[in-house]
């Protein structure tokens, strides 16, 4: 295959990829009006392994939503106050009310997944967890919440990839954490902890539901259509809006002079000659 034919492929490609995920957008825009007007509640949890591509997914469904609808919540590790608290305590703070829905980017998984293999818990904790979160998340849905958990799956030689074009780009550094670089080195670890946390977590109430992600742009539009997917929603959207003519500007309003204000100095465009 040629360098043009090749070229050309991908960017047949890109502009499917794209209007693919416009209409699926306009999709997410229905879906929220629909969870604003029947007061759903909708918890969307986001795991995988990192540089899975779960930040991207997530930016993709929220970016042209409203934010006090849909919000995503992305918690730091663990205050020492916080840790004194019952596990789940931190995360139930931000739990939906009606007509919301949180996107959780990373979750109460952390104990089934970081912590189990960095030793950030005890045994005991660990053993606790299992016990509780399929009981925790039974409750979160019989309370009325949709809770949908979402596992981005990615091969070694990807993952690895990803971690070298993150290493050689300096507005990418700053995702190589040192739990990604140490995570590097436990990926057996990673697996095990995810099969035994499936085992127990994958729960009828609750399923699990696994994203192949080894193509970002594939792992995209295929969660976004089984999201939608999920709930049944029906397009509420208004019909179009009439915009009455401006009245006129008062003739006495006189605006301050220009020289009064700061404006940002102009650096683009620059000379293009």
């Amino acid at each position: 295959m040629t360098q043009a034919t090749k070229k050309s492929r991908k960017k047949a490609f890109n502009k499917a990829y794209e209007s693919q995920l416009k209409q699926l957008q306009i999709e997410l825009i229905k879906l929220q009006e629909w969870i604003k007007h029947k007061g759903l509640k909708v918890v969307v949890i986001f795991e995988g392994r990192d540089a899975a591509g779960k930040g991207g997914t997530i930016k993709r469904i929220t970016e042209s939503l409203n934010p006090r609808i849909c919000s995503v919540v992305a918690l730091p590790a663990p205050t020492e106050r916080e840790k004194t608290q019952w596990y789940f305590q931190r995360y139930a703070a931000h739990l939906p009310a009606a007509g919301e829905m949180v996107i959780l980017d990373r979750s109460w998984y952390n104990r089934g997944g970081v912590e189990r293999v960095m030793g950030f818990c005890t045994e005991d904790e660990y053993e606790e967890f299992m016990r509780s979160c399929p009981e925790f998340e039974r409750m979160l849905v019989r309370s009325g919440i949709k809770l949908i958990k979402y596992w981005f799956s990615v091969s070694d030689e990807e993952q690895e990839k990803r971690f070298q074009g993150r290493s050689d780009d300096p507005t990418k550094r700053w995702k190589l954490s040192p739990m990604d670089l140490e995570s590097r080195k436990r990926w057996v670890e990673y697996s095990k902890a995810k099969d035994f946390m499936f085992a127990h977590t994958d729960i009828k109430q609750a399923p699990w539901y696994v994203v192949n992600s080894d193509n970002k742009k594939h792992a995209r539009i295929n969660c976004i259509s089984h999201l939608l997917s999920l709930i049944d929603y029906e397009d509420l959207t208004p019909g179009e809006i009439h915009l009455d003519e401006r009245p006129p500007i008062e003739k006495n309003y006189v605006r301050p002079p220009l020289d009064d204000q700061n404006f940002v100095t102009e650096v683009f465009p620059g000379n293009t000659e």
